[in-house]
């Protein structure tokens, strides 16, 4: 499979769905979602969602668009950098208490990832500072490169934050399981009992696959190059 469009976007996800290629002479032609109007309506380009799970390839993807000259919004960079905003730090001493603070009054990530990341409560608590900001930040880019047609934001949780609603079309990017394990294996200091948690932790492909417009497995690059390519040639008619 090279890619597949995905005219026929469920919300509610009942069953796997298997891609397949379709064509349709308006590639994005009315987002299935809803939208925030008020960030929809300003004058802006379109905005193409690109998500995918742990392993599956989705900063490939991001680093070929970028050197095609497409601004990309790398989510998880950019909301590191929004939280060590003294503003977003001192929200979070509150919640978490000054043991969260490292040195120089920094947020000591590792620290703040262990009490999250099996507690859904405090999960929700740090999501509520982090996410509002971040939206912020993304919309005050996206102003910034208003003269492009469409810009990308990469984003793991896509879905899972809610900020789909506010992308015109959206690419998943999947690869086999092992292949995602293994990749994960080489770049990270984990075991493979750990990314498997991490995976479990995050949806599935199939409900990724089920919201998406369009979709790249991602095997090898010369395969994915190809996909890529052809998707970049359906953007140009948004």
């Amino acid at each position: 499979m090279f890619f597949k469009i995905n005219s026929n976007v469920d919300s509610t996800i009942t069953s796997p769905i298997i891609p397949e290629i379709k064509q349709i002479s308006s590639p994005i032609s009315k987002s299935p979602f809803i939208v925030d109007e008020d960030f929809k309506n300003l004058n802006k380009p379109k905005i193409i969602g690109l998500t995918g799970g742990i392993g599956s390839g989705k900063t490939t993807v991001a680093n070929y668009f970028q050197s095609k000259g497409i601004p990309v919004y790398i989510s998880d960079v950019e909301a590191k950098k929004v939280m060590a905003s003294p503003e977003i730090i001192s929200q979070i001493v509150a919640i978490f208490g000054a043991d969260i603070l490292g040195e120089n009054d920094t947020l000591n990530r590792d620290k703040l990832a262990s009490i999250v990341f099996n507690n859904p409560d405090k999960l929700k608590q740090l999501n509520s500072i982090v996410h509002p900001a971040v939206k912020k930040h993304f919309e005050q880019w996206v102003g910034n490169n208003k003269n492009f047609p469409y810009l990308v934001k990469e984003a793991a949780i896509l879905f899972e934050s809610g900020s789909y609603k506010d992308c015109d079309a959206i690419i998943t990017v999947c690869a086999p399981m092992e292949t995602r394990i293994n990749r994960v294996l080489e770049r990270d200091a984990s075991t493979r009992e750990k990314v498997l948690q991490r995976i479990n932790n995050q949806i599935s492909d199939d409900e990724r696959i089920a919201k998406s417009q369009y979709v790249i497995t991602n095997e090898n690059f010369d395969q994915t190059k190809i996909q890529m390519d052809n998707i970049l040639n359906l953007l140009k008619d948004i």
